[in-house]
């Protein structure tokens, strides 16, 4: 079993950058790719942005191409979603999210098999 436990989140002005960690634990070899989601009420859970374990290779969703930049520290089992130009539609719960083996399609949330709590992130125009 992998935990996850998100942090970072919160209140801000549209403009402004936000930067959400996500620290893994457990059996953390199991965390091969990971991936952030996010979900705001009554809409369904959106990819947010993905990246591998071994090599450097990062995907993201077309909303937040150019502004949001995700990376991870291995050696910390810790991933980061580093949130910049932040719009109010950006207004959701933030998830971490992490796959055992490598992931075909990363915007298919069945692919994760690990989840954290979720963290708030809340952009005031």
């Amino acid at each position: 079993q992998v935990q996850l436990v998100e942090s970072g989140g919160g209140l801000v002005q549209a403009g402004g950058s936000l930067r959400l960690s996500c620290a893994a634990s457990g059996r953390t070899s199991n965390s091969t790719d990971m991936g952030w989601f996010r979900q705001a009420p009554g809409k369904e859970r959106e990819f947010v942005a993905a990246i591998r374990r071994t090599v450097t290779i990062t995907y993201y969703g077309d909303s937040v191409k150019g502004r949001f930049t995700i990376s991870r520290d291995n050696a910390k089992n810790t991933v980061y979603l580093q949130m910049n130009s932040l719009k109010p539609e950006d207004t959701a719960v933030y998830y971490c999210s992490a796959a055992p083996a490598p992931i075909g399609n990363f915007r298919v949330s069945d692919e994760y098999a690990y989840w954290g709590q979720g963290t708030q992130v809340t952009v005031s125009s």
